[in-house]
């Protein structure tokens, strides 16, 4: 099919979104009961379209002249490739189902013409960045992906905590979205464009260091859309929009644009670059995994679990393997989306049916023995969650050890030292097992703590809630991505055409005993006398308050930028105290004791030498002056001495 005939797919898919988040923000209230079946139909066409003229074996692109300066013409390019045909169905497929999840969910609230309008907006910037056939377009609609996740997050602006939430992650994508324009600018000022086509030469004649700042530069943008360290806080936080909207946002599209970002620049990552990376996403990995053991909201525990699989991602890109970050990607997609609306149907199911301003419905604590009540629910929970822990026969356990294998591959031609960072992904990975086995069983096992409540009584979801939910559990099985539940080297992974294929027939039988030792570790923990800490009521621990870290609590709209820069300026003014102003008085004092010291050898040394030679000058002349004093008998004393000495020196010459 010829370049000319994506024109019009390019249009529709970025068109029909369009049209639908003016026609649902312009239609207002009168449109609520209608909004949550026109913006399925709506992404259910966009599906339909990338469906219909996907072309993987096969690159069309679509330009359209936008401006010229000077000499200089910048087009909009849009691009069709294996890469888009994967996305776009991801993108649009966990789409749909979050919104006929949410026509249920959501059903009630006053303004879901609002809510269903910014989802369109929403697919529009994230359809964007999949088509963009350049970075100048890619940023384009990156800014707007940061815009429609700020009113999403921010949805419930009455409240302060989402408000809060939505300012965090604006603020913190910005930061990462300046790296990412100045590595735009660098690369269209010495190369002269930001196209894909022209870049894989343009960047030839740039030397490595050069290319190495650009390359991490544009990495800025992955680590603000794609929550790593250290610019990974809001994600938790985001948690305070809708739960679709965190299905949405958080597990398939929103955070997944940094991972496409980088698999699109991959060939401009130096090696230097690719280390550095590395280390950010292990770091990242590390701490949203130990975070998520310690966490007692259900969708903050789902939310640290993400921030640890998209360093997972990010690893594999520092593997120089951006193929297999990509299939974590799409299978954590499906489980993780799963997860997050089981999760919904779980806390639609403890939600107090008359106003108790003591329980938490998104509190693990007040849980527990719920798989009887919500026998759907458990399933799917359990099924994504098998996903994610990666146990054998589910997607996560292919995508995981495609990573891991790729890490000993790489780890053989770096050296010794880089078998550490495919040791850590496994060890990352047991960690996984262990706090989903927590949640599981903090949620669905044990006594039932929601008793607590008389207004709790738990029910199944309605029925549009739970089929979404039931058909992503079934797309986390195995089978949809490799015939054989041991080899990730299936079909998905060969069509994302990797540079090499290989098996190391000893990484899932090591992966999976780390998995089951961790299983068994969680599941010995449920034995305890008190599991997991149930009791404890603490929500700030005693190192944060010690290191004033519970600004990140404070939800306050008028205090929440000045909160942080106190906090600077209190850690700078405790610096000076007692650091500073320690080593200014250590001078001082040791300029004083040395003033004493060089005084005593002024007087003692340097004036005493002065002294003792005139005096022995005074008392010489004063000897030699009391001989000459007019007496004959001293002149003959002197001169008998004086003959004396002269004849004993004589005699004992």
């Amino acid at each position: 099919m010829p370049d000319s005939a994506y024109f019009l797919p390019a249009y529709l898919l970025l068109g029909v979104p369009f049209l639908g988040f003016l026609s649902l923000w312009l239609g207002g209230k009168k449109l609520n009961n209608a909004a949550g079946y026109l913006g399925a139909a709506a992404t259910l066409t966009g599906l339909i379209i990338s469906f219909y003229y996907a072309d993987p074996d096969a690159v069309h692109i679509v330009r359209f002249n936008w401006l010229v300066i000077g000499n200089t013409s910048i087009e909009l390019a849009f691009r069709f490739d294996f890469l888009t045909c994967i996305m776009l169905a991801i993108v649009h497929f966990v789409a749909l189902l979050v919104q006929l999840y949410s026509i249920s969910y959501m059903h009630g609230d006053r303004n879901l013409h609002r809510y269903y309008a910014f989802l369109q907006l929403f697919l529009f910037s994230m359809v964007g960045i999949v088509l963009g056939g350049s970075l100048l377009v890619m940023y384009i609609f990156w800014e707007l992906v940061g815009l429609s996740s700020y009113l999403l997050i921010g949805f419930w602006y009455f409240k302060k905590r989402p408000v809060w939430a939505a300012q965090k992650a604006f603020v913190l994508n910005r930061i990462g979205d300046a790296a990412f324009l100045t590595g735009i600018l660098m690369l269209f000022y010495y190369t002269g464009s930001t196209d894909f086509e022209v870049l894989p030469t343009a960047i030839a004649d740039l030397s490595p260091g050069l290319l190495t700042v650009i390359g991490l530069c544009l990495f800025g943008g992955c680590v603000g859309k794609s929550a790593q360290f250290p610019l990974s806080g809001w994600l938790p936080d985001a948690m305070e929009g809708p739960t679709p909207v965190s299905a949405l946002i958080h597990a398939a599209t929103m955070v997944a644009a940094g991972i496409f970002l980088m698999a699109r620049i991959s060939f401009m990552l130096t090696f230097k670059a690719e280390v550095v990376i590395l280390i950010i996403g292990t770091i990242t990995m590390l701490i949203g995994a130990v975070k998520a053991l310690n966490e007692w909201d259900i969708k903050r525990v789902l939310a640290y679990s993400t921030m640890s699989q998209l360093g997972l991602m990010v690893v594999a890109i520092g593997f120089g393997s951006w193929q297999t970050a990509m299939f974590h990607l799409a299978t954590h997609a499906f489980f993780k989306a799963g997860l997050f609306l089981s999760a919904g149907s779980v806390i639609h199911a403890v939600t107090p049916s008359e106003t108790d301003t003591v329980f938490d419905a998104q509190n693990m604590r007040t849980m527990g023995g719920l798989r009887r009540s919500l026998p759907i629910t458990f399933i799917c929970f359990s099924v994504c969650a098998a996903a994610l822990a990666g146990l054998p026969f589910f997607s996560g356990f292919l995508s995981k050890d495609a990573i891991i294998t790729e890490g000993f591959l790489w780890a053989k031609l770096a050296g010794p030292v880089g078998y550490i960072f495919p040791l850590i992904v496994i060890f990352s990975a047991g960690l996984t097992a262990y706090y989903m086995t927590r949640q599981v069983w903090l949620v669905f096992f044990g006594e039932k703590r929601y008793t607590a409540s008389a207004a709790v009584h738990p029910h199944e979801s309605p029925a549009l809630m739970w089929p979404p939910m039931l058909l992503l559990s079934v797309l986390s099985l195995f089978i949809w991505f490799s015939w054989n539940p041991f080899d990730a080297n299936g079909w998905f992974l060969h069509f994302l055409q990797p540079e090499h294929s290989a098996h190391l027939s000893w990484v899932p039988f090591v992966a999976s005993a780390t998995t089951f030792l961790f299983i068994f570790l969680a599941y010995r923990e449920t034995k305890a006398a008190n599991p997991f800490r149930l009791e404890s009521n603490r929500w700030e621990t005693e190192t944060e308050k010690k290191f004033a870290f519970n600004w990140l609590r404070d939800y306050s709209q008028e205090r929440y930028f000045i909160i942080p820069f106190e906090f600077v300026t209190n850690t700078f003014k405790r610096f000076e105290k007692n650091i500073i102003d320690s080593v200014v008085d250590w001078i001082a004092k040791g300029s004083v004791v040395a003033a004493h010291v060089i005084s005593w050898i002024d007087r003692n040394v340097v004036d005493g030498g002065v002294n003792l030679t005139v005096f022995s000058i005074r008392s010489a002349g004063n000897a030699a002056r009391s001989l000459q004093n007019g007496r004959i008998q001293s002149y003959y004393l002197v001169t008998v001495a004086g003959l004396f000495f002269l004849i004993l020196w004589l005699v004992l010459a």
